[in-house]
């Protein structure tokens, strides 16, 4: 019947009793196939990770200020990645480090979830915040 037609014949379900065949054209099946995935694709939300850097010693005002900055962008709904980079000697004050990152933590509550507590990597401590979906 499928040679009639000019069609393939494919088999669909090869364990069932009897296996299920069906007559179509397999290469528009595969192309359109090709081309719902692409769309899924397309629809996918693509991840985007914003950073903001601390020093140490980082001063109310410049900490206000990349705090404004952190807001917008989990408000946009990027993930954030805030970390303090330890220059020299100043890796001493790994404590301030770690205050100053669960202080923007508990601040960005309402816009953002933690997703990873600070963590000392080499010279840097690194704190990863997703934003909520409600956001």
């Amino acid at each position: 019947m499928a040679d009639e037609q000019g069609l393939d014949l494919v088999e669909i379900s090869p364990n069932a009793n009897p296996p299920v065949c069906k007559i179509m054209d397999y290469k528009k099946f595969l192309y359109e196939q090709k081309k719902r995935e692409k769309v899924l694709k397309a629809k996918a939300s693509k991840v985007v990770v914003k950073e903001i850097r601390f020093g140490p010693q980082t001063d109310d005002h410049d900490y206000e200020f990349k705090k404004k900055h952190a807001e917008k962008f989990l408000k946009d709904g990027a993930k954030l990645k805030a970390f303090v980079f330890f220059k020299g000697r100043s890796i001493v004050f790994k404590e301030q480090g770690q205050i100053l990152l669960l202080k923007l933590a508990q601040d960005l509550e309402e816009y953002g979830k933690v997703e990873q507590m600070p963590k000392l990597e080499g010279k840097r401590m690194i704190m990863f915040i997703a934003p909520k979906k409600g956001k």
